[in-house]
């Protein structure tokens, strides 16, 4: 058994602050786990080309996708969990009767079945990425959709997770919800890495701020929720550290006994 930590964050709101930028303190307080010898990974609802630039700058190799749906251990792909083609394209067609567009995503792009909306325009601009949506209604063909974004006001998802039992609907902004392979979660995606590593349960520490978070925190032995969570996160984490704006991060791992 493979006696390393391995600490799992989080990036919105987690790693990030709330102007998507990298804390100074956050960057310094990674270097040093990594200097003590501890494997640092991500556990994000991002697609994996959106943080290539950050896992760069923090020299991060291993990392979960899409909420657990594509989970790479040390640049190898061990772990792929595609949402079912047909559901997916029966959802397209009830989503278009009703005004709400899809954004189909694998691990190279992302592409939206309409070529212009106001609620793909305001959720993924939060994001503050360089790539954006194209459009390609048909972009789900002869490849895995390994997640997709949902564009409905809040409440409206109800509906859907009624109508498509093999999906589940994660809200991440007002207007756009996480589909999902029913089941899959942050949580499982960790599983898979911890088990390729051949690491323990009792040496897997995780950090989260968003509802997408919630199976992570309640799962992982170590688990940290931010300051800036809402409080059903909060009381799913073991810990609960400061805002991501005040040092969080630093704190939280001082909590845990990593620093």
């Amino acid at each position: 058994m493979n006696e390393q930590n391995v600490i799992f964050f989080d990036i919105d709101g987690t790693l990030l602050d709330h102007d998507k930028n990298l804390p100074n303190n956050t960057r310094k307080a990674i270097q040093q786990l990594q200097d003590k010898g501890n494997i640092v990974a991500i556990a994000t609802g991002r697609a994996p080309f959106m943080y290539e630039t950050l896992r760069e700058e923090l020299n991060i190799n291993t990392f979960v996708s899409f909420n657990g749906q594509y989970v790479v251990v040390n640049g190898e792909v061990i772990y792929k969990n595609p949402l079912e083609l047909s559901s997916l394209m029966e959802l397209t067609e009830l989503g278009l009767k009703h005004n709400h567009p899809i954004v189909y995503m694998d691990h190279e792009d992302m592409k939206a079945n309409v070529p212009e909306h106001d609620y793909i325009n305001q959720s993924i601009a939060t994001l503050k990425i360089k790539q954006f949506p194209t459009h390609d209604p048909y972009y789900y063909q002869d490849r895995e959709i390994l997640q997709s974004l949902f564009f409905c006001s809040e409440g409206e998802e109800a509906f859907y997770q009624q109508q498509f039992p093999s999906f589940d609907f994660i809200r991440w902004h007002p207007v756009s919800v996480d589909i999902l392979p029913k089941g899959g979660s942050k949580a499982n995606g960790i599983n898979k890495a911890i088990e390729a590593l051949g690491i323990s349960k009792e040496n897997t520490y995780a950090f989260g701020d968003g509802l997408n978070d919630l199976e992570m925190l309640s799962t992982v032995t170590n688990s940290v929720a931010m300051g800036n969570a809402k409080d059903e996160v909060k009381n799913a984490a073991k810990y609960v550290t400061k805002d991501v704006d005040k040092n969080g991060i630093e704190h939280g791992l001082k909590m845990v006994g990593l620093l």
